[in-house]
């Protein structure tokens, strides 16, 4: 069963910048699809940003499109999310996950996530 953790969270100023990394062990992430959740208080876990397993091709919703990048190195068996141009609505717990490529439905297990906090 594969772990994730998740690293890089802090608190930012509206305007910086963070990068977050979701690190794996116990197996191999090479031929997943991956995403990058968030959690905002009182708000239901959604999908941020996916990337196939070739990592090619990353997909963001509308909210973090032109300022979120997201990326893997899957000889480090990790995915990054490298987040510019921090809002205040971007403060959430961010998680990592294998996902299903159609639906961006999230597999597995959660790791404990990483907390991001935008201050205006």
């Amino acid at each position: 069963q594969v772990q994730l953790v998740e690293s890089g969270g802090g608190l930012v100023q509206a305007g910086g910048s963070l990068r977050l990394s979701c690190a794996a062990s116990g197996r191999t992430l090479s031929s997943d699809a991956m995403g990058w959740f968030h959690q905002a208080p009182g708000k239901e876990r959604a999908i941020v940003a996916a990337i196939r397993w070739s990592g090619y091709n990353g997909y963001y919703i509308d909210s973090v499109k032109g300022r979120f990048t997201i990326s893997r190195d899957n000889a480090k068996n990790t995915v990054y999310l490298q987040m510019n141009s921090l809002k205040p609505d971007d403060t959430a717990v961010y998680y990592c996950n294998r996902i299903v490529w159609s639906t961006w439905y999230p597999l597995g297990s959660w790791g404990q996530g990483t907390q991001v906090t935008v201050s205006s």
